[in-house]
């Protein structure tokens, strides 16, 4: 009888101590605290600097080279490099589901939503002549986008969205400014420090 209430009893310790396990022990995926790299794509060059903001939002600041082909105001100028300087708030929506079917989420890789804002100035462009001119303009583009690693320090990413860009042509000289629809599609390859 002794040695069944000792079975028993350590039966029950058992059970105990696995029943400690509870969901507060296990972390929330979460984007990375800082990152920082370099991109390339058909459309120019980039450095860029993602901080976190919370689980699935990062802040992320780039400068870099877009090729630009000239708009209707210099249409002599032909295709140019134009220094532009972007901000936006990204928000990576799936890094829990990408964690329950066991794929990667380092280095900010997953699918996400962001809202593009991009700043190009005559100012900041490299020009190989005198024709070289650019009317400055800001675009505020929603996208979408995936980030997706490539071993250890390469990733890729594509993404696509609609939205608005500014002329600041009176500044330039002309009559008045404008605005019309603008389309953000990039395929870029990258290297992360």
């Amino acid at each position: 009888m002794k040695k069944n209430i000792l079975t028993l009893f350590f039966c029950s310790l058992t059970l105990i101590v696995k029943s400690q396990n509870t969901t507060e022990n296990i972390q929330e995926p979460s984007v990375e605290k800082s990152i920082f790299g370099i991109q390339t794509g058909f459309a120019g060059l980039w450095i860029y600097n993602e901080l976190k903001l919370s689980n699935q939002f990062v802040f992320r600041t780039e400068l870099g080279f877009d090729t630009y082909e000239n708009d209707d105001y210099y249409p002599d100028a032909g295709f140019l490099f134009v220094t532009s300087t972007s901000i936006e708030s990204r928000w990576y929506y799936n890094l829990n589901k990408r964690i329950k079917k066991s794929k990667r989420i380092d280095h900010n890789s997953g699918n996400f939503f962001t809202l593009k804002t991009t700043l190009r100035l005559n100012d900041l462009l490299i020009k190989f002549g005198d024709d070289a001119k650019i009317v400055s303009n800001l675009s505020i583009i929603p996208t979408w986008g995936i980030r997706r690693n490539i071993g250890k320090h390469f990733n890729y990413e594509t993404g696509i969205g609609i939205g608005y860009i500014h002329y600041f042509s009176k500044n330039s000289g002309f009559i008045k400014d404008k605005g019309e629809a603008a389309i953000n599609l990039h395929l870029r390859i990258g290297y992360q420090f």
